[in-house]
């Protein structure tokens, strides 16, 4: 498919496909008819189009030349045979022997064996893969780079057309129907269910006309909707230079993308072969975002967000389809997007009943926020951004990860009765909010709680909390695009301290790397992040950010106590040069004639196992400690808490993990140093509970976890439950969590 009569050939094939959709008649009818016109128009003798019926099953749904019988009952698993590995590669197969490919699958059913040539092209739209489409031939011959081509511009007038969708059953995986039930299986990120309505935080612009019957007025269209994104960066990019925001480094990879002679060229290649404008656009955007998927550098990964914000705006130019769709948010909104940043996570403040993001990992800044607003989140739900409409009803829950999205009754019902029991017991823990965590054995547990926002202060009297045990400061770190000043964080930080009204609160330093990277940061390409230059070995190396963070601290806590704790300490002597850091500032701010805390707490956040075996005179050192269960945990099994397969195999309740947690008990308190423990396993009051029957008086957690951590511990004997554990962790049993739940259940 070359020169003039190629492109017009493409048009009148699209044009085609277009009528054949449009006109009455069985779903299969037309189906059918697309591969007759595209293997006619093509001149080969086989035109396939598998669709997928779940995420891992591929079924051939329509064909021309391959035999009629084996449609709807030959099935390919994600990767398998040629079909399977362009679906799961997002890229072409183009092959003069089949046969001979590395992975080939010979299907007998189909009669496929006397078509050596094969050329198969993903169907998919910007970040769903829908299908393949498939073209074989008798003639052992490779397909040339334009019929390849003219393929790919096929397959995407395919994926705009919703007839599509008929066939592809699974709700989990499937084109979207945006009618029917569906099942979103995600990750969750902060615990919590909820009910309410879609809000999309960027409805996604619609390409209603992908075939353009006029190449040049499409043309124009295209260039005059580029001109105008073009200016529309430019003055954007001179407000900034008044001062009017600090976007600078986002709009210039923004501007330069848009200036790209490459794009355009390419979009306008897509218009000659019968594209309309729009859907150039999208074709270009869903390329480009698969070879960007497939990169090995993560900051080019992460250019991901950036390419689709310029699509999507030229798209919104194209289609005259704003951000602003007139619809107004509904009735408990929860919040339904591909990916967000914290910044706009934060603008919506708590209107927000939860979030559901296709992306994103129990890590990201999202999550550090929705947890901050103790609002149910869940990440990594597939599909949901493109088959949620504003307005459906959805249940999120956080608990198990799992979105229901336009329940059927008997689901909805079952889902209502989970939130009103959550409801009922949290008017029970209501009543202990004033009364002290002390069990019936006379033992006592301060319960903190964990903050990282103004907004999460006033949870502090409501939750019943004794304190913030944990002030995240990377938040203000994480919503800005440049360092912030040490005025507004001095401001920041003592507001903190007076709507505590007087409770102790423990600000841990900047906790930025690994899973936490500052938007005005050079990226660091590192294999292993969470083992790399983060916390407080990035802090030490960037002395200017830790000086001034703590001269803002310092002025925060003028005239009162200030407790300042540094995280991953992984060896003495980093909290040595931490503390000499602090001691240098404190000297500084009295020598300008700073008034300065009355008392100031450091202490250090223990993390990483190597520093659970440190030398006493560490211990001694610090004027308390703080146990990081989760990175703790993650680093004593060896098991990453971002990856699925391995985050939940390992419990807090094995008995080696407990010996390890008893020996730092042990050290502290021979060393006379404070210990508390923070983590979601504070928070869960079966984990909370042993951890109390090992020695630890204080536990951090979020707000909503204060209540029946607190209820539980007010009936149980924690003297009882300490020899319980003693005698578990000598018997090596696989976990304690059985023989623990079964004293709870009898005994609280």
């Amino acid at each position: 498919m070359s020169g003039d009569l190629a492109e017009s050939e493409s048009r009148k094939l699209l044009q085609r496909l277009r009528d054949t959709l449009a006109a009455p008649g069985a779903s299969q009818d037309r189906l059918d008819n697309i591969t007759h016109h595209i293997a006619d128009s093509i001149g080969t003798e086989v035109c396939s189009i598998y669709l997928f019926r779940d995420p891992q099953t591929l079924e051939l749904c329509a064909t021309e030349g391959l035999r009629p019988e084996s449609v709807h009952h030959t099935r390919l698993r994600l990767g398998e045979g040629l079909v399977g590995r362009v679906a799961r590669m997002g890229q072409p197969i183009n092959t003069a022997n089949a046969p001979a490919e590395p992975g080939f699958r010979f299907m007998p059913e189909t009669g496929e064996e006397v078509y050596p040539s094969f050329l198969g092209v993903p169907i998919q739209r910007v970040g769903e893969k829908l299908g393949v489409l498939v073209v074989q031939s008798r003639q052992s011959r490779q397909f040339t780079e334009d019929e390849c081509y003219g393929l790919e511009v096929v397959a995407m007038v395919l994926a705009e057309m919703a007839e599509l969708g008929a066939f592809a059953g699974g709700n989990d995986g499937g084109p979207a129907t945006h009618r029917f039930p569906a099942v979103f299986r995600g990750t969750s990120g902060q615990e919590g269910s909820a009910e309410g309505h879609v809000w999309l935080h960027e409805p996604r612009v619609v390409v209603t006309n992908p075939v353009g019957d006029d190449p040049q007025r499409e043309r124009a269209r295209l260039n005059e909707g580029v001109a105008m994104l073009r200016s529309r960066l430019d003055a954007l990019m001179a407000d900034l230079s008044l001062g009017a925001g600090d976007h600078a480094d986002v709009l210039e990879t923004f501007r330069m993308f848009a200036n790209s002679r490459s794009w355009l060229r390419r979009m306008e290649e897509d218009i000659d072969l019968g594209l309309s404008a729009e859907a150039a656009v999208e074709k270009e955007q869903g390329q480009a975002r698969a070879r960007l998927e497939r990169a090995a550098d993560p900051y080019l990964r992460e250019r991901l967000h950036d390419l689709d914000d310029l699509s999507n705006r030229l798209l919104r130019i194209l289609t005259g389809q704003g951000r602003d769709t007139g619809a107004e948010m509904p009735e408990n909104p929860i919040l339904v997007a591909r990916n967000i940043g914290p910044a706009e996570l934060l603008d919506y403040g708590r209107k927000l009943r939860g979030v559901v993001l296709a992306e994103g990992s129990v890590g990201s800044h999202a999550a550090i926020v929705a947890r901050s607003l103790a609002i149910p989140l869940v990440v990594n739900a597939g599909r949901i951004a493109s088959e949620a409409l504003n307005g459906d009803p959805i249940f999120v829950d956080g608990d198990t990860g799992i979105v229901h999205l336009r329940p059927e009754e008997s689901v909805a019902a079952a889902f209502r009765d989970k939130i009103a029991m959550q409801a009922e017991a949290q008017k029970r823990y209501a009543d202990l909010r004033g009364l002290p965590a002390v069990a019936t054995c006379g033992t006592r547990v301060e319960l903190f709680m964990n903050a990282g926002l103004m907004a999460d202060l006033p949870s502090l009297e409501g939750s019943g909390a004794e304190g913030v045990g944990l002030f995240r400061t990377e938040l203000q770190f994480l919503t800005r695009t440049r360092v912030p000043k040490r005025g507004d964080l001095a401001r920041l930080y003592r507001k903190v301290m007076d709507n505590a009204k007087g409770k102790p609160v423990v600000f841990r330093t900047l906790d930025i790397g690994s899973d936490k990277v500052l938007p005005y940061m050079k990226p660091q390409d590192e294999p292993n992040p969470a083992m790399g230059w983060r916390a407080i070995r990035l802090g030490l190396d960037k002395r200017g950010v830790l000086r001034m963070q703590l001269q803002a601290l310092l002025r925060a806590g003028a005239g009162r106590p200030l407790s300042i704790m540094f995280p991953f300490v992984a060896e003495p002597s980093e909290f040595a040069r931490a503390r000499a850091i602090l001691d240098e500032q404190i000297e500084r701010e009295r020598m300008h004639g700073h008034e300065l805390p009355t008392e100031i707490r450091v202490g250090a956040m223990l993390e990483t196992p190597s520093i659970a075996f440190a030398p006493r005179s560490f211990f001694q050192s610090c004027d308390f400690l703080s146990i990081g269960g989760n990175d703790l945990k993650q680093f004593f099994f060896a098991a990453d808490r971002e990856n699925e397969a391995v985050r939940r195999r390992y419990d807090t309740l094995s008995p080696s993990f407990l010996f390890l947690l008893k020996q730092i008990v042990d050290r502290s308190n021979e060393a006379g140093v404070p210990l508390s423990f923070c983590g979601e396993d504070a928070g869960r009051p079966i984990e909370a509970a042993t951890l109390a029957a090992l020695g630890l008086r204080r536990l951090s957690m979020r707000p909503a976890s204060i209540g029946p951590v607190k209820h539980l511990f007010r009936r149980i004997d924690l003297s009882e439950l300490s020899k319980l554990v003693a005698a578990g962790v000598e018997d090596g049993a696989a976990s304690l969590r059985p023989e623990i739940t079964d004293w709870l259940a009898r005994n609280g």
